[in-house]
């Protein structure tokens, strides 16, 4: 039997391939709104109530809960912790927006370019997006006229992925990652509100909404994380998985059992399946450029070339995103990843104190099994 905690030890696996992969399906999901306007549906929501991208972006959620709490783990110090999240996500961001907002925008515009940089909203575009609250997707004059109009932009999930990332940081401050009993009481009394908040998804708030949805696939990486060392991998685990999405589709608890579906088949594509296949790590984790650089350039692929099928919309939007994606990566995300290092010993030589190390033991799980 192969246990999930034999084969996540270190960086051979997957997992950039899966999340390349995913964060093209995203591109190709936005294709249909884009190209046939927001009310077209695609075809895999009829059959499973989750479109294209949607199934991707839990798939996203699932891994990142698994490797913040792995990250969570390793870290020497809060601050290293923190610093780590920041410089994973905000760099890359920042070159996006301001390439967005005044590179792209200028040339798409319908207003005279003058006017354009003389408005407050392209700014306003950079500094609140960069933010994360309130977001905004709307530039003077862009993509007015287009079956999707005026949004030029699709970056909600980040701001849900931090508030993630500052519950698993705030659990742990709390030391409540430190035994199995304590995870499982924490991840239990989540179970229940989030059970109860469901009930009510109707009539919250678009961004509750949106966390209710996003958080449990995250939970679900945290717990697969935590309980490593005791879950198998196995093709009977995923087809049961998939059975019990497919029996509860009725139910409250469909998204959480359709979560728990695609964390268990993308880790055990993760973790069991080697070779020749592991020699995509080489190339980098391509992922987060392709998501944040696709939908810019697939509306820009409207605008350049008119009216276009969901297919066409892929094909001329794929390749410049790929390379933006890549120059994004060697460039900007992994040469920030790299740096942490000497911040954090420039930050503690102007403290003056050494960094605090995470409340209790900051290794999970290491002296013994029990519990």
């Amino acid at each position: 039997m192969i246990y999930l905690g034999m084969r996540a030890k270190g960086r051979d696996n997957n997992l950039n391939l899966i999340r390349m992969l995913a964060a093209t399906a995203v591109l190709v999901s936005h294709a249909v709104p884009l190209t046939a306007g927001p009310d077209a549906i695609e075809p895999l929501t009829a059959a499973t109530d989750y479109s294209l991208g949607s199934l991707s972006v839990m798939l996203f959620f699932v891994i990142s809960g698994f490797l913040i709490t792995a990250s969570f783990e390793r870290s020497s110090s809060r601050m290293s912790f923190v610093l780590a999240r920041g410089l994973r996500l905000f760099p890359g961001l920042v070159v996006n927006l301001l390439l967005v907002a005044f590179l792209l925008g200028p040339v798409v515009t319908s207003l005279p370019v003058g006017d354009y940089l003389a408005q407050s909203a392209p700014y306003a575009f950079v500094i609140r997006d960069v933010l994360l609250f309130p977001l905004v997707y709307v530039l003077p004059g862009v993509f007015v006229d287009q079956p999707f109009p005026s949004v030029v932009g699709s970056i909600w999930t980040l701001r849900h992925e931090v508030m993630c990332y500052a519950a698993v940081f705030l659990a742990g401050v709390l030391g409540l990652w430190q035994t199995r009993q304590k995870a499982a009481l924490t991840l239990g009394f989540y179970v229940l509100v989030w059970g109860w908040v469901a009930l009510a998804a109707p009539t919250l708030h678009p961004l509750v909404r949106g966390l209710l949805g996003l958080s449990m696939p995250f939970a679900i990486g945290v717990a697969f994380y935590i309980w490593r060392d005791r879950l198998p991998l196995s093709p009977v685990g995923v087809a049961l998985t998939i059975g019990l999405a497919w029996l509860l589709q009725d139910s409250v608890a469909y998204p959480a059992a359709v979560a728990l579906a695609i964390g268990y088949s993308t880790f055990w594509v993760a973790y069991v399946p080697g070779g020749a296949i592991r020699a995509y790590n080489r190339l980098g984790d391509y992922s987060y450029g392709i998501y944040i650089y696709a939908f810019p350039l697939q509306g820009a692929a409207v605008w350049a070339f008119g009216p276009q099928s969901a297919f066409e919309n892929v094909m001329y939007s794929l390749p410049p995103t790929l390379l933006l994606s890549m120059l994004s990566w060697h460039l900007i995300e992994s040469p920030a990843m790299h740096a942490k290092a000497a911040i954090l010993t420039r930050l503690r030589s102007r403290s003056r104190v050494t960094a605090t190390p995470v409340a209790g033991d900051s290794r999970l799980f290491k002296t013994s099994r029990k519990g």
